[in-house]
């Protein structure tokens, strides 16, 4: 349409008027909006969107025409309507589905908080100030460019989602912002319009973030949506993504006028990407700089002509005199994709980065937009201040609802994931059938492969075959089926020819589907059971047929196994199979699908022809989305069946081509047994097995014997039907049993005894690595080439050449003492007329004399080793005479007890803190004789002379008589041995670290141990307080301690089977009122040893352990590459949230915290441990968690209470270090070897790394300049750095301890949450791309990444090795 020469030169005048006072756009420069233009105004919430706005012309957006557009409330408009937000408004570009995202952020307009306004317009006053922002923007190119339409959506005062209580207000930060769509026949344009103060907070708070505060940067940006996996390949346009970024939305632009964003992206010529505006800077006080590239440069804009498929222009971050903004004027090209060399295509251009491998093993950089690249968008977190922790959010049950967000991979890539109330489903996208988590394309050939086993008495002959093979050939354009099974002996393969539902399974899956029907596959996709019984007449044969699908694999073929078993009828050579065509009635469910029929088959020879017949009836099973809308009957109509026997290939055929179509509503709904409606009488631990019509039998599985019309479980291990062999141990589990390995044992090559661990060799281990000798250097094993060498602490070098550290340059020694340089370590002597350990040394003669009272003032019992203070330890009072006072109080931690006159508290008298001490009286009223246990636990015999604590000598247990126990075990190394009546240790009794304790003394009968199960439900019982509502699910136990098969959730009346490990059978979750039929394991009994189901024991070698919710993952290393093929989950951990872990090399414990149970947590990984709480009172948020191997003490951050606290590793000992200056701290870790604690502080205002001892002395803060969120903390103790991830700067950095040689590794991070540093790598879990990634310590890059299946935030990581970091003597 032509121009309006009146509003033309008045959008001049507003453009040239903002240009020449060089001021940020004002709120009359948004395009007109609101109630007097006739807007529509979006219904108030929190995830709404409006109904499809049908256009009065169809748009074009990436090349595509669209007739519709949606918005919505989270700052997007859409072509197609949204998905729940759990699945995009928290991830990363790109999403699934077409966006135009001016401001994508969980957004909430609940409660009067804003407006959303929208509508189209093609008055003359709004498409000639669009025309006039897309000419300033496209100077060069958009001249006669006239829209016809625009589209016009405003967010007016919008909030950000909060999860209010009683205690918070609704934050007053709201957010201004528009998006216009302008567009002819021909080309569409985009302008993002952001006046001055209109974006106040810029991004929002994960709603699966529990009580972690973390807050993602809004995205900003477009993406088509499109690809096999779209969360991976599709096309996508970053403007920003960072905090740093979205504040200069306000204050820049690519249109000249500050707050003004324009880009090109739709046109009728092709147009892959979008295409930004090039008309410059916007107002005088931005510099117009030339632009500066690093080395290179070049060469990855070149590489960029054929890789980039997908692009971020990122605004840059302004540092100091770095700061510089391009001007663009004329020299950007048309489209992004092309660059010149030397500038940028918009403002802070940066392209997704992935190693390549060369051929000779070094890593290039390039621009890819494969499955693994990085998103090069910058990403901020944060807290919002005003948040406060709301107790009620965090209680976690087991019935909580799963959501898309957190198990949208189990859905196929080609299908879409959508939450319901109760759950989630997954549904295949257009163009492609299936049950949503494996999807094929419609019309195309398939391919299934498989194995074939069978058992058969084929007349009066035994015919057997193991794992032959099996191939089917499907043509879906027309529902024909062809099987071919090779190598079945030929007297069984003749008498199969008969049984044509082997082959027939595949044309009901695959039959072509008639209106309003579904064949097998959109149903069960590619993970079912079947279950076939077919019975022969006049004979009565009865053959069994089991085919069990396992998933797709590559190139979508589909797997497949087959077992048949039973009795057929015999068939002579020269007899032909005929089978007429058929129809068969199926009946489904939400789980099963059934049928039954009387099927005629002719045995043809020669002239002569004879009639037969068979009986089947099948079951199918499998997990089917509840909230599917089955058929309740269908008719399967075979119109072609063929079988043969192909004797000179010894391959057996069937050929079937089917249809599927729905049962009218005449045809006769047949009685429905009573086994499969649950309406039979056979009790829980039976198994109902159909009859014929309405006949049924209660039959005992495997392992179970008959008790009237149930069944009890046979206890093999009792009984001697078990065939565990040498060195197992046989445990009975419901209808089967388990054989468990002694420690230090493996299952043997034959999988029925165990067999001595034996280490696998390498060149560590035999001697042939460069590395220094072992008491200088470790050498560490690397997959497929040279191992590395380090350095042992003490020593600096490359490991092959280490040199002595002095470490006397430190002083470390006491001001009356010499310190002596020796290699690798150090010691310190009291000069003349002092005494001590070097560490503290006072003057000869002051200790003479001295009572236990006094001595132990001037010498605490419970210290930690080394140099360090005693604070932790109780410091007694004594009275003048130097001996115990009755009453003791720990100044610490406020406890109070009476002690008798050797200072040993008194059974009974101990008072809780703010309580009332208790009356004690004289300690000459309880003076008595000490035995010698007694004796040495006060005075040890092997212990340091001077103040040295007691941890490195044993201290005798004894009983309550005084006497010795019969079984000593060290505290420290894990020795254990007999000792006779004078304490003193048996010969050959004594035993290693891990390996069974021996058997001492008469033992006594000692109660069962409690189970998994009990364990469990008193941790809840405990944790609800004694009373759980009828909301907070408890597990139920047997009388034997295992879990009961049928497990509810409270009086919800929700209720799911689990296995014998507490763990849900998936499919198995019913609806209140119709509980599901759950039996026992019916698994044939397991003679092959195993692990405990509960802690998943880690092969030998260097591994990492990361948090993941409920569960912490395995992840084993080869060298430092992922082994991702070899993850798994080690530990899970039902109703916790898993956040700071860590590793007690010395005891082989992993520690946890968890912020929905509120404790501390740990577990051995030896072979059948079980996890401990060790701290359950006192934290609202445990984030970070390190443990001090050498001082046996652990170090933990609460952000809920801003607080720093440590204790010993079993909770004794409890001491807060630090409670005041404290925001947000996050990140701790130590340096055990040094005895120094380093954390962060992400206080947004004021963020910081302190450092301290490991007693709380010497606090001072390390690092205050140039770093935004750090949340991952770790200190190498071979390089001596400490090490950070930044998620506000992106940046991985490290500095020296003593705040020097501060230097950036990595400077494109996207949201990494914490951090471990192994060998010459550091791996960090990263909460945009949901995995873990490893990063190369010397080169910075990018090397590796695994994301496990089931996507959900991961938190901590640790790396777990076979030894531990030495420390000082």
């Amino acid at each position: 349409m032509p121009w309006a020469g009146g509003g033309m030169r008045a959008v001049a005048a507003v453009l040239a008027a903002v240009l020449a006072a060089g001021t940020a756009l004002p709120r009359p420069g948004l395009l007109p909006h609101g109630p007097a233009r006739r807007d529509a105004r979006l219904r108030p919430g929190d995830d709404e969107s409006s109904p499809g706005v049908p256009l009065r012309r169809p748009l074009r957006l990436y090349g595509r025409a669209a007739r519709r557009l949606y918005v919505g409330t989270n700052g997007v408009i859409s072509t197609q309507d949204f998905p729940r937000e759990t699945q995009y408004v928290d991830d990363d570009f790109p999403t699934d589905f077409p966006v135009i995202a001016p401001f994508l952020a969980d957004l909430d307009t609940s409660g009067d908080r804003g407006n959303i306004y929208y509508r189209q317009d093609d008055s003359p006053d709004v498409l000639d100030q669009a025309a006039g922002y897309i000419q300033a923007g496209f100077p060069h190119t958009t001249g006669s460019f006239a829209p016809t339409n625009t589209f016009i959506a405003t967010w007016e005062d919008v909030g950000a989602y909060q999860e209010l209580s009683q205690d918070t207000e609704p934050s007053k930060k709201l957010n201004t912002f528009q998006a216009v769509i302008a567009y002819d026949d021909e080309d569409t344009y985009a302008i993002f319009l952001y006046p001055d103060g209109g974006l106040q907070f810029l991004g929002t708070r994960p709603k699966e973030s529990y009580n972690v505060q973390l807050e993602l940067p809004a995205r900003v940006g477009f993406s088509r949506g499109d690809g096999d996996d779209p969360k991976r390949d599709g096309l996508f346009h970053s403007l920003a993504s960072s905090e740093q970024a979205l504040r200069r939305l306000e204050r820049e632009s690519n249109a000249g006028v500050r707050g003004v964003w324009v880009f090109h992206v739709g046109s009728v010529a092709p147009l892959e990407h979008v295409e930004p505006g090039v008309g410059g800077a916007a107002g005088p006080s931005v510099p117009q700089s030339p632009v500066h590239h690093a080395p290179g440069t070049a060469d990855y804009t070149r590489m960029l002509y054929n890789r980039a498929d997908h692009t971020s222009t990122e605004l840059p971050v302004q540092r100091g005199s770095e700061a510089m903004s391009p001007n663009y004027g004329s020299r950007v090209p048309a489209l992004l994709g092309i660059v010149p060399e030397g500038l940028p295509a918009s403002p802070g251009q940066e392209q997704s980065r992935r190693l390549h491998p060369d051929r000779d093993g070094s890593a290039r950089q390039s621009y890819s937009g494969n499955p693994s690249s990085y998103s090069s968008g910058h990403h901020g977190v944060g807290v919002e201040e005003d948040v406060h922790f709301n107790p009620d959010v965090f209680t976690y049950s087991a019935a909580g609802k799963e959501t898309c967000a957190q198990h949208h991979g189990r859905c196929s890539p080609h299908a879409f994931c959508t939450d319901y109330a109760t759950g989630i489903c997954c549904h295949c996208r257009a163009t492609y059938y299936g049950n949503g988590r494996q999807c094929l394309p419609e019309g195309a050939v398939h391919r299934l492969n498989g194995k074939v086993s069978g058992s058969l008495m084929v007349g009066r002959a035994s015919v057997r075959f193991q794992d032959v093979d099996l191939h089917a050939y499907i043509v879906g354009s027309d529902g024909r089926a062809y099987t071919a099974i090779s190598g079945v002996p030929q007297p069984a393969a003749r008498a199969l020819l008969p049984l044509l539902p082997v082959g027939g399974l595949f044309a009901w899956l695959f039959a072509l589907e008639e209106p309003s029907s579904e064949n097998g596959f959109s149903i069960t996709g590619a993970e079912f059971t079947q279950s076939l019984e077919v019975t022969f007449y006049p004979g009565e044969e009865t053959v069994h047929v089991t085919q069990m699908a396992e998933g797709l694999g590559p190139d979508n073929y589909l797997s497949l196994k087959t077992h048949i078993q039973g009795q057929v009828p015999f068939l002579p050579e020269d007899v032909t199979v005929h089978i007429t065509p058929y129809k068969e009635l199926y009946h489904y469910s939400s789980s099963a699908v059934t049928s039954s029929a009387q099927r005629e088959y002719v045995l043809a020879a020669g002239t002569a022809n004879q009639t037969l017949s068979y009986r089947l009836r099948q079951n199918i099973t499998f997990a089917g989305c509840p909230h599917a809308r089955l058929p309740a009957r269908q008719w399967l109509s075979v119109v072609r069946a063929f079988a043969l026997y192909d004797s000179q290939e010894h391959v057996l055929r069937y050929a079937l081509a089917a249809r599927v179509s729905s049962a009218q509503d005449d045809v006769e709904n047949p009685p429905v047994n009573p086994c499969h409606d649950s309406t039979h009488t056979c009790e829980a631990t039976a198994r109902c097995q159909p009859g014929a019509g309405m006949e049924y039998t209660c039959e005992c599985a495997a392992g179970y014997h008959r008790a009237g019309r149930g069944c009890r479980d046979v206890d093999e291990c009792a009984e001697g039907l078990s065939q565990c062999g040498p060195f197992t141990v046989c445990l009975n589990v419901p209808g089967s049993y388990r054989c468990e390995c002694h420690s230090g044992y493996r299952p043997a090559e034959d999988g029925q005894a165990c067999v001595p661990l034996a280490p696998a060799s390498n060149p560590c281990e035999d001697g042939s690595h460069p590395c220094a000798p072992r008491d200088r250097a470790r050498c560490l094993p690397r997959a497929g080439g040279r191992p590395a060498c380090e350095c042992l602490p003490g020593y600096t070098g490359d490991g092959i050449d280490c040199s002595d550290v002095d470490e006397c340059a430190e002083n470390p020694c006491h001001l009356a003492a010499t310190c002596y340089n020796m290699p690798g370590s150090f010691s310190c002597r009291c000069q003349p007329g002092y005494e001590g350990d070097g560490f503290q040394c006072t003057q000869e003669g002051s200790t003479q004399r001295l009572t236990p009272c006094q001595h132990e003032r001037l010498y605490p019992r419970a210290v930690p080793p080394g140099p360090s203070p005693v604070d932790d330890g109780h410091m007694p009072q004594c009275d003048e005479e130097g001996r115990y006072r009755p009453l003791q109080c720990h100044r610490s931690t406020g406890h109070c007890w009476c002690v008798d006159a050797a200072g040993q508290e008194i059974a009974g008298t101990r008072t809780a803190p703010g309580s009332t001490p208790p009356r004690c009286g004289s300690p000459a009223e309880s003076i008595q004789q000490l035995t010698p246990c007694e004796h040495e636990r006060l005075y040890p015999r092997a212990v340091p002379p001077g103040p040295l604590p007691v941890g490195n000598g044993h201290v005798p247990q004894c009983d309550e008589q005084g006497q010795y126990l019969p079984l000593q075990c060290h505290g420290s190394t894990g020795h254990c041995w007999c000792v006779d009546a004078a304490g003193q240790e048996i010969a050959g009794t004594r035993t290693a670290p891990g390996s069974t304790p021996p058997r001492c003394g008469s033992p006594e009968p000692t109660e069962r141990p409690h189970t998994m199960c009990e364990r469990w439900r008193q941790s809840l019982l405990e944790h609800y307080g004694g009373s759980p509502r009828s909301d907070q699910y408890v597990p139920q136990c047997d009388t034997g301690g295992n879990f009961t098969p049928l497990q509810c959730h409270g009086d919800s009346g929700y209720c799911w089977c689990v296995d014998e490990s507490g763990r849900e059978i998936q499919g198995t979750r019913s609806e209140p009122g119709s509980p599901p039929p759950c039996l026992p394991s019916v698994a044939p009994p397991s003679i092959r040893p195993s692990p405990r189901p509960d802690v998943s024991p880690p092969a030998t070698g260097t591994f990492l352990l990361y948090a993941q919710g409920q569960q912490i993952g395995y992840l084993p290393l080869n060298g430092t590459r992922l082994q991702k093929e070899a993850a798994k989950t080690l530990l899970s951990l039902h109703g916790s949230i898993v956040v700071g872990i860590d590793y007690d090399c010395r005891e082989k414990m992993i520690y946890w915290t968890d912020v929905a149970g509120r404790t501390i947590s740990r577990a051995s990984l030896e072979p059948g441990a079980e996890p401990e709480t060790v701290i359950n009172s006192g934290l609202i948020s445990p984030e970070g968690l390190a443990v001090d191997h050498l001082r046996r003490a652990m170090f933990w951050t609460d952000s809920g209470l801003d607080k720093i606290e440590r204790a010993r590793l079993d909770g004794s000992e409890r001491q807060v270090l630090f409670d005041t200056e404290l925001v947000n701290p996050r990140a701790i870790t130590v340096d055990p070897v040094r005895g120094n604690l380093y954390w962060t502080d992400w206080n947004r205002e004021a963020p910081k790394i302190e450092t301290s001892t490991v007693s709380g002395a010497s606090r001072r803060v390390l690092v205050n300049k140039d770093i935004g969120l750090p949340n991952g903390l770790t200190f190498d103790p071979f390089s001596k750095l400490l090490c950070w991830a930044d998620a506000g700067t992106k940046h991985l950095e490290c500095i020296l301890p003593d705040g020097t040689g501060r230097h950036i590794i990595q400077n494109n991070l996207n949201y990494p949450f914490s951090i471990i540093s192994y060998a010459n790598h550091f791996y960090h879990t990263d909460w945009r791309r949901d995995g873990v990634i490893a990063i190369d310590k010397d080169t910075g890059s990018f090397t590796d990444e695994y994301l496990p299946e089931q996507r959900s935030h991961l938190y901590g990581i640790t790396a777990v090795y076979p030894y531990c970091p030495g420390a000082r003597k």
